[in-house]
């Protein structure tokens, strides 16, 4: 089964820390094991936060893992650990997927990991990492960026999103799906973190609830051919103010919130349904086969036929290691 490694050392940020324990340490309810093998690594013992912690295996174990787990530095000013940079730069030579959540990013910088590379942290910390790492193209703007092998997130509840990621990619929209009920959060979140960043608050107004009520109408009909001007009608607003709508509420625009929605379903159709190709087309409102392994593959990465080879094998008969499709 997939192995899955938490580096900590004194200085580390305690929910980082439980947001991977409670993600890859527990398995979902009617979710079919076997589940990742987590361990923590870590110099004994280390306080982390106001807790006291005693690691289960050494730093030097991380090279051991398919997936290793930084989580968030507590004191940016001060450089992380030799022993931890050294270690997480070990384990990814050794072909760990390494993976940093909020300001964990300024260990996997240290270590070399990010040169060259897109990367985020926390909004509040993204200028001081893309000061003090000039060869890193630090992205303010996302709540996690996926460089294959080399994953960060932004701050704390993007440290979620990053994870529920990594166990869509190794076991598929369904099961990930399961996680996020199991913690109950939304298993994908669309926009970035600017929109979490202050500003002003707009007066309340008699749309305040708009969007509660027209997502689950949109959510009912992604098998119709709706456009933003559908969209606008039925809230009864302008396309233009619904655009603002969702900008504010989503970080994204309509039209790509309702694309993300067709991926999404076709996914979970893939897993779960005998259904060919133009089925699922006709069911997420793509219109046509062409046009869903169009999109498909723009936003997933693979064609539909491969993602569904992918995760109906992997949810049914797991023949591969969780870790197996990072590596």
């Amino acid at each position: 089964m997939g192995s899955v490694a938490i580096a900590v050392t004194d200085g580390m940020l305690h929910f980082e820390l439980a947001v991977a324990q409670e993600v890859f340490g527990s398995l979902p309810d009617g979710v079919p094991g076997p589940w990742y093998e987590v361990t923590v690594c870590g110099p004994a013992p280390v306080q982390v936060g106001r807790f006291r912690l005693e690691p289960d295996l050494g730093l030097d174990r991380l090279r051991d893992a398919d997936t290793v787990i930084v989580p968030g530095w507590a004191d940016v000013d001060r450089a992380p650990p030799a022993e931890l940079v050294d270690a997480v730069r070990a384990a990814h030579r050794a072909g760990a997927r390494v993976a940093s959540l909020c300001t964990g990013a300024f260990v996997l910088a240290a270590a070399g990991l990010l040169d060259g590379r897109r990367a985020t942290t926390h909004w509040a910390h993204t200028a001081v990492l893309a000061a003090r790492h000039p060869g890193v193209e630090v992205d303010p703007d996302v709540l996690y960026v996926d460089n294959g092998s080399v994953l960060t997130s932004a701050g704390k509840a993007a440290a979620l999103d990053l994870c529920l990621h990594l166990v869509r990619l190794d076991r598929g929209s369904s099961v990930a799906n399961a996680a996020a009920r199991r913690l109950v959060v939304p298993p994908l979140r669309a926009g970035g973190q600017a929109q979490f960043v202050t500003t002003p608050v707009p007066a309340r107004d008699d749309h305040d609830h708009l969007l509660a009520a027209l997502l689950p109408w949109v959510l009912e009909r992604l098998d119709r051919p709706l456009t933003v001007e559908d969209l606008a009608r039925r809230a009864r607003v302008s396309s233009r103010h619904l655009g603002r709508l969702f900008r504010a509420a989503t970080g994204t625009t309509p039209l790509q919130w309702l694309l993300t929605q067709r991926i999404r379903r076709a996914q979970e159709l893939l897993e779960n349904t005998d259904d060919g190709i133009d089925a699922v087309a006709a069911a997420t409102g793509m219109g046509t086969a062409t046009t869903l392994r169009r999109h498909f593959n723009r936003t997933v990465g693979v064609p539909p036929d491969t993602y569904r080879r992918t995760f109906r094998t992997r949810t049914h008969t797991h023949p591969d290691p969780p870790g197996a499709l990072a590596r």
